[in-house]
């Protein structure tokens, strides 16, 4: 008889949890994955967002027309002057599961929370969370540790407007090194502020707010001289949508429910691509394919409805709902708006109507030009995968490869891209077999800048890549959450990063844009005696390490992946794994980058290199590392 048989099953072993101890026992049931803060859709900035969520709510209820947002070394200051929770339920609404306003739909009838879970949790989430409501000149203060109360006021008088100010901070043993990114937590309040027209949001001293809503979005996140066509706005009640055509490759949209960023899509987005394809046919009169309607075009949409069916709790995709009485879908109510609105508004814009038609034409151009070289391309990529040792798949795809996987497993999975047998050895020996998969490159790949998308299909390396990350239609089946470049650190490396960056940029912005492109940070020393190892990313930290061991300690200078060895990989690559995301800056020209860093040699880029290549001492990694660069790094740039 086996162990397991030998355990005894009885009533000792029923447990009954408190709410804070189930929270912090299974925090992604509540906050989707953990993270350090390097992925836009990491715990961190969930907890930021259940809180502005509630401040969001009253302003859209009529109550307060700004948010104070202070982040600074990992405390979060939240203040509104909406009209406060109500003095006797401070301490439940923020510690008791399943109390709240929202489930009053007349108090909230478009609410964004609706399952009064998500300030709990942000309570038992942090290591120290305190509350403070303030309502017609009295208030009441409470104070948390991991979501135990420890200290609450009696309702006194002030003097302070009316409001909620709310103050948290991320518990470390949770969320490990956690960083707040400016970037995200600004992306997260200038969404805030497109959704709510004259809604003020003051973040550490930056005030942002819109007039335009969805306009002001795509305005902002596009430079509009790559557009085919001025911006197409339409709003109307519980319905905003905004688009145009670019020149790039693949689709980019931003798609809102109730304000609340369904990064996943959802039903509404399905409904929306599919909607501007029938309306385009239907005022042409031409049974365009759909692909070519789709390419290149950058969108936005925002709908409200009532008591909103999400797939996750943290509210990314949206599920199937009716959303009036009589049983009208989310497709049918996106399907009849569009029809009426953008098709009117194509008759009385024939400047807007022919640049369209001229975009759809010159996709279908385009997609008809490589069709023959695509088939070959695909049945070459089919015959390689029955004995193709490039792609280490990961189980979450292997146990069932003819069905999609579930969202939340999806959200975990990640694939690293390497070069040479070696480093790519490391990695697969030391991954999490369960969801994270090992792509080998041969050799360096080719400098696909200024090339057209036929080169993606006739080049053996980058048409296996595609099919592995399954993005040849575009990223709305991409496998993985996170792709991962993994080179080493030296120049050989660093040109093979420039070359895979150069190709997702060329051909597949949408997936850098849209966060799932990342650069892998590897050690550069250990530094070791026999009591103690100490892994470091910089000169400055093995010096460190340096004085913090007796004697002379044995130091290993880390130049290629391959040198790590699996066992010390998979701390890299595990739970304490460091990733750069790769982020564009809005109105980033993605033509004029490449141009400058990948295009033909020019003086501009000479001096930028010999400028930006004089670093200080502290910051060296290795002198012959540097003088190494300033010899190759031009011709790496070629």
């Amino acid at each position: 008889m086996s162990d397991l048989q030998n355990v005894k099953y009885n009533e000792d072993n029923i447990r009954t949890l408190e709410w804070r101890e189930h929270i912090r026992l299974r925090p992604g049931m509540y906050i989707g994955k953990l993270g350090d803060g390097s992925s836009a859709d990491d715990g961190i900035y969930v907890l930021l967002k259940e809180v502005i969520d509630n401040s969001i709510d009253e302003f859209v209820m009529g109550h307060g027309k700004a948010i104070d947002i202070e982040i600074y070394e990992g405390v979060v200051k939240i203040r509104d002057y909406g009209r406060g929770i109500p003095l006797g339920k401070v301490v439940d609404c923020v510690s008791k599961i399943n109390t709240g306003a929202k489930y009053d739909s007349k108090a909230f009838k478009k609410s964004v929370g609706l399952n009064g879970v998500g300030t709990k949790a942000v309570n038992a989430l942090s290591k120290h969370f305190s509350v403070a409501a303030y309502r017609e000149g009295e208030s009441k203060v409470a104070e948390f540790e991991n979501g135990v109360l420890i200290y609450e006021s009696k309702i006194e008088k002030t003097t302070k407007s009316n409001g909620t100010y709310i103050e948290f901070t991320p518990d470390e043993s949770i969320f490990k090194n956690y960083k707040f990114r400016y970037e995200f937590v600004e992306n997260q309040l200038w969404n805030y502020a497109y959704l709510n027209a004259g809604l003020k949001l003051n973040y550490n001293g930056k005030t942002m707010v819109s007039k335009n809503g969805l306009l002001d979005l795509l305005e902002r996140k596009v430079n509009t001289d790559t557009l085919r066509y001025p911006i197409i706005h339409i709003a109307a009640e519980d319905i905003e949508v905004a688009f145009s055509h670019g020149e790039q490759y693949g689709e980019e949209y931003y798609s809102f429910v109730n304000g609340q960023n369904t990064t996943q899509g959802g039903t509404h987005l399905a409904a929306f691509r599919e909607a501007v394809v029938k309306t385009i046919r239907e005022f042409y009169n031409k049974s365009f394919d759909s692909r070519d309607v789709q390419a290149s075009i950058i969108g936005a949409l925002s709908i409200k409805v009532e008591e909103p069916v999400f797939e996750s709790q943290t509210k990314t995709k949206l599920g199937s709902i009716n959303i009036s009485p009589e049983g009208q879908s989310i497709r049918s109510f996106i399907t009849e708006f569009l029809k009426t609105h953008l098709d009117n508004y194509l008759h009385k814009n024939k400047d807007v109507a022919d640049a369209l038609l001229r975009r759809i034409q010159q996709s279908e151009r385009e997609r008809k030009e490589i069709s023959g070289i695509k088939k070959l391309a695909n049945e070459r990529a089919k015959k390689a995968a029955l004995h193709n040792k490039k792609l280490r798949d990961c189980r979450a795809h292997l146990n069932d490869t003819n069905k999609k996987i579930d969202d939340e497993i999806k959200l975990a999975t990640t694939i690293f891209i390497t070069e040479g047998d070696s480093a790519s050895g490391s990695i697969t020996k030391a991954r999490n077999v369960e969801t994270q998969a090992v792509f080998s490159l041969r050799g360096k790949p080719l400098n696909c800048y200024s090339m057209t998308k036929k080169v993606v299909y006739q080049n053996e390396e980058f048409n296996l890549l595609q099919h592995a990350l399954d993005i040849e239609d575009g990223i709305e089946n991409l496998r993985y959450n996170r792709v991962v470049i993994a080179t080493d650190a030296d120049v050989d490396g660093m040109h093979i990063r420039l070359l895979l960056l150069t190709f997702f940029l060329q051909f597949f912005p949408d997936l850098v844009k849209q966060g799932h492109l990342y650069i892998l940070d590897t050690p550069l020393f250990r530094v070791r005696d026999k009591q103690k190892t100490y892994y470091c990313y910089s000169e400055k930290e093995k010096q460190a390490a340096i004085e913090k061991l007796r004697g002379k300690p044995e130091i290993t200078r880390f130049k290629g992946l391959g040198e790590i060895s699996p066992n010390e990989f998979e701390d890299f690559i595990g739970e304490n794994i460091k990733l750069d995301p790769v982020i564009l800056k809005d109105k980033t020209n993605i033509e004029e980058v490449l141009s400058y860093y990948m295009g033909k040699n020019t003086q501009e880029r000479q001096d930028f290199i010999i400028d930006n290549l004089k670093v200080e001492i502290d910051e060296v990694v290795d002198q012959h590392f540097v003088q190494e660069s300033l010899e190759t790094v031009e011709e790496a740039l070629v």
